[in-house]
C-alpha cells in the first residue's frame, strides 16, 4: 500500500509516470494503473472521500449494457419502430427523419439502427393448411456417390413426395431419369 500512496504523492507533485516508475523501481504500467481515474479500487488523484457512499463506476461493462457510442437514432426510437412495423425501408425512414426532425445523422447510421431492430424482431409463425388430396410437394435431386456392383461410381437420383395435409412422405431412388 505504501507504493500506491507514494505513486499518488509523486504524481500530485507533478512528476511524470516514467520518472515515478524509475524512482520507485516499478513498471510504468503499474504507475499508470494506479493513476487511472477509472480504477475502481483506487480513487482518482485529488479526490477526497466525501462520505456520500457512492460506489465507483466499474471498468468492465455490466451485463445488459452496450459498449461504444450511442446512436443518434435512439432519440427517435418510437418513430423508427413504428415505421419498421409499417414495413418502410431504411432509406424511407431516413428521409422522414430528415424532413420531420431535421435529423443530422447519416443514412448509414439509420440503416445500421434499423437492421439491428429488424434482426431482433421475431418472424411471425403462420401455419399453412390444405385439404386432403389438394396439394403435394415434390422434390427431385441427386444423392451421394455410391460404388456400384462392378466397382463403378454411380450417383442415384432421388424422388421425394410429401403430402401437404398429412405430411406423409414417399421417397424413391432412381438410377435413370426416364419418364417411366
Amino acid at each position: 500500500m505504501s507504493t500506491c500512496e507514494a505513486i499518488k504523492v509523486l504524481a500530485l507533485k507533478g512528476w511524470s509516470g516514467r520518472r515515478i516508475a524509475q524512482e520507485l523501481a516499478v513498471n510504468r504500467e503499474t504507475v499508470a494503473r494506479y493513476l487511472r481515474p477509472s480504477n475502481p479500487t483506487i480513487p482518482p488523484l485529488g479526490s477526497e472521500d466525501t462520505g456520500t457512499g457512492s460506489a465507483p463506476k466499474p471498468t468492465i461493462p455490466t451485463a445488459g449494457s452496450r459498449s461504444g457510442r450511442r446512436s443518434g437514432c435512439e432519440v427517435h426510437l418510437a418513430e423508427i419502430t413504428l415505421a419498421i412495423e409499417q414495413g418502410l425501408s431504411a432509406e424511407r425512414i431516413y428521409q422522414d427523419l430528415v424532413l420531420s426532425h431535421a435529423f443530422a445523422g447519416s443514412y448509414t447510421s439509420v440503416k445500421r439502427f434499423v437492421h439491428q431492430r429488424r434482426s431482433s424482431q421475431r418472424l411471425p409463425f403462420r401455419r399453412w393448411e390444405s385439404e386432403p388430396g389438394e396439394e403435394t410437394q415434390i422434390d427431385f435431386g441427386q444423392g451421394a456417390w455410391v460404388i456400384g456392383e462392378q466397382g463403378k461410381h454411380r450417383r442415384p437420383h432421388l424422388l421425394r413426395v410429401i403430402l401437404s395435409h398429412s405430411r406423409k412422405g414417399y421417397s424413391e431412388v432412381l438410377w435413370r431419369q426416364t419418364t417411366e
